[in-house]
């Protein structure tokens, strides 16, 4: 069905003539449920903007949820603050949502205290160093898998997950050997742990591989025991593990440091050795968009690339000075989010549009970004 959009007329005190708004008709003549039928045809941006019976029904808990940024962040850091005074590590981490119609960020609900909740970004025994807090998105669900308690051990028995269309904290199935780091990713909605380092070096879990099935049903979560690595080289540091096409693809260090791949067969719950072009080009943060491609950033060259499966190479999409010494990516809808060098900003790539074209996202006032990840809204109940 077409619709013919007329802007309203402005007043002095309101961007809107809201009166159909004042009487709940979103199109006069319709009834609502037809009419909802009838505007989510359009663009989120088109109906923040017209009217307030509109951008009502954009963000109500019955129209489908628009697509945004998720953050981890944590307080700027000053370093020579922290060597002039007693420094006592906490949590450290606060969660933001940004929502891209209204450019606006929001905090997400805070996590359950209980058990207590501590995710340390940085500890005054190591000030030039910053502790991994490794998350990812699954079945539309922010999962908090790992990350280190002020005493140096791991903060997380249970992986902490938010479900943004029902505004909720909850935890996971229990982890059998918690992580201060590791390798992990997703596929096919499952969860993947492999590797890693608890507070202290164990073989066994160093070479371990573990899932967690989200198409299950949550009475039935629990984590099984896969195929295990040849050998603990995947413990060293927290690493991507990037489900495409059925498989986990992952290397055992970061940036552009000598390193070596491993690619796991989620079908035949096998390792198998990564192709020699797609480990030489990998040379920083990556992730998959939708499963399907895989995009990494050069952190040196600023470079974004795809891999292309048939030549085993790495294909150009752009170069930019704003990525390089990238620290974070997240893909999805088309687009790749990657957190800058020191987590400054988030820098927003439209690999769908012919000029390649980006912008970039400013963090809340006072906090620099850890991660981000793409994922369906909040429900809100007052705009």
């Amino acid at each position: 069905m077409e619709i013919t959009v007329q802007c309203c007329k402005q007043s002095k005190n309101d961007p809107f003539d809201d009166n159909d708004s004042e009487n709940g008709t979103l199109l006069p003549g319709l009834p609502d449920d037809l009419a909802q039928r009838c505007l989510s045809s359009l663009s989120p941006s088109l109906l923040f903007s017209v009217c307030h019976s509109w951008r009502r029904l954009l963000y109500s808990p019955s129209f489908p949820p628009f697509f945004s940024l998720y953050a981890l962040l944590s307080p700027l850091h000053n370093p020579t603050m922290a060597l002039h005074r007693e420094v006592v590590p906490q949590s450290t981490i606060v969660f933001f949502s940004f929502d891209p119609i209204s450019s606006s960020w929001r905090p997400l609900p805070s996590p359950p205290q209980n058990p207590s909740f501590h995710l340390l970004r940085r500890h005054p025994s190591f000030l030039s160093r910053n502790l991994p807090i490794q998350s990812l998105t699954v079945s539309n669900h922010l999962i908090v898998i790992a990350a280190t308690t002020q005493n140096l051990f791991p903060a997380l028995s249970s992986p902490l997950v938010f479900h943004p269309e029902s505004n909720i904290w909850f935890y996971g199935p229990q982890i059998s050997a918690p992580r201060r780091w590791c390798a992990a990713g997703s596929a096919q909605d499952v969860v993947y742990m492999a590797s890693g380092f608890g507070s202290h070096y164990q073989g066994d879990v160093a070479r371990s591989l573990e899932q967690w099935d989200l198409n299950k049903k949550r009475e039935n979560w629990g984590w099984e025991n896969k195929a295990g690595l040849k050998d603990g080289r995947f413990s060293r540091e927290a690493v991507e593990a990037v489900g495409c096409r059925g498989k986990l693809c992952m290397v055992n260090v970061k940036g552009n440091a000598l390193k070596e791949g491993a690619v796991y067969n989620v079908g035949l719950d096998k390792w198998e050795d990564m192709p020699v072009g797609m480990v030489a080009g990998w040379n920083g943060p990556a992730a998959s968009m939708d499963e399907d491609e895989i995009y990494v950033i050069d952190e040196l060259k600023g470079r974004l690339s795809k891999y292309d499966g048939e030549k085993d190479c790495w294909v150009k999409v752009i170069e930019l000075e704003q990525l390089k010494r990238a620290e974070h990516i997240a893909a999805g809808r088309g687009k790749i989010c990657a957190v800058s060098a020191k987590g400054e900003r988030i820098i927003v790539v439209d690999v769908r549009d012919k000029p390649t074209r980006f912008w970039e996202v400013e963090p809340p006032c006072g906090l620099e970004v850890v991660a981000v990840h793409v994922l369906p809204r909040m429900i809100s109940r007052q705009h």
